[in-house]
């Protein structure tokens, strides 16, 4: 009986990941693209509000995970470096979906791998076995192949794209460099914790410099649509559980069956937003998108097996 709960339990949370993961692109295509909030910095400080609220509610009231302090200054410099490097990949990401369909942009991020796999061997300068890098060929391949099947192509949109599924792969790198000794060690809550107030340290300047009309904007669509604000909530509290559910998903499973049902809702989100958007698709760009599933599938089982 035990084991039947516990695998509803798990059940249950890849649902709610699932559900935040998807839902919070969704809801970033919507605002950012359909609805006339064109403020992808702004967005992202949302989030980390969020991030930083209710990281702390969790942790401290909710005891989710026990709160660990930071050690030292230089600890702090790590994190505040993270925390840059996380900004600059959720705000290309948000950026990118002002001009690309999801499904398109879900097939680019898919190339985290590759990305991971080259500044680890840039930072590390350890080389994985061969199969390894092999397995990253269709990766790329696949995502050349559904650039030229994508009928709305935004050229600024891919780069900033690329940028942020750049900038991601090399926070997840440099997370396993600076905070590789055991008394640096944070799990990704309590790290999500001291990073957040940092992100919005950084996003506040850039929001005003560079979107200098967005609190009138805000403001003139709040009182022109009346759940504005609402989908400005829901859209923040989704992107602190897609982080919460995430390190759930991890914690109860193991991090191979979080790439593998990772790579499932990729598929799944574009699926999704097809549906939901009315983007145009062709078969070419489909059949990109899965040959670049099919590397990352590839390119996990490798790193397994030649560990």
């Amino acid at each position: 009986m035990s084991s039947k709960k516990q695998a509803i339990f798990i059940s249950s949370l890849v649902i709610l990941w699932y559900s935040s993961n998807i839902g919070v692109l969704l809801l970033n295509k919507f605002l950012l693209s359909n609805y006339g909030f064109r403020f992808p910095i702004f967005l992202t400080m949302c989030h980390m509000s969020a991030c930083a609220i209710l990281s702390y509610v969790s942790i401290v009231f909710l005891k989710i995970v026990p709160l660990q302090t930071l050690k030292s200054r230089s600890q702090f410099v790590k994190i505040a470096t993270l925390g840059i490097v996380f900004c600059g990949s959720v705000v290309g990401g948000n950026i990118s979906l002002r001009y690309l369909a999801v499904s398109f942009n879900q097939a680019v991020g898919a190339t985290t791998p590759f990305f991971t796999a080259l500044f680890a061997y840039l930072a590390t300068l350890k080389r994985e076995a061969w199969v390894t890098y092999a397995a990253l060929v269709p990766v790329v391949t696949g995502v050349v192949i559904a650039s030229g099947g994508e009928p709305s192509f935004h050229f600024f949109g891919f780069v900033m794209c690329i940028s942020a599924t750049a900038a991601r792969a090399f926070k997840s790198v440099l997370q396993g460099i600076l905070l590789s000794s055991d008394g640096e060690k944070l799990n990704s809550m309590n790290l999500l914790l001291y990073m957040s107030p940092i992100a919005i340290l950084v996003l506040l300047p850039a929001a005003l410099i560079m979107e200098p009309n967005v609190v009138e904007v805000t403001l003139s669509l709040g009182r022109e649509h009346k759940f504005m604000w609402l989908l400005l909530l829901v859209n923040s509290v989704m992107a602190y559980s897609a982080n919460l559910t995430n390190f759930l998903v991890t914690k109860h499973t193991s991090a191979l069956t979080l790439q593998v049902l990772g790579n499932a809702k990729g598929a799944v989100a574009v699926v999704i937003s097809i549906l939901l958007f009315k983007n145009p698709v062709t078969v070419i760009g489909i059949g990109g998108y899965m040959i670049t599933v099919m590397g990352v599938v590839a390119y996990g089982e490798a790193k397994r097996r030649f560990r």
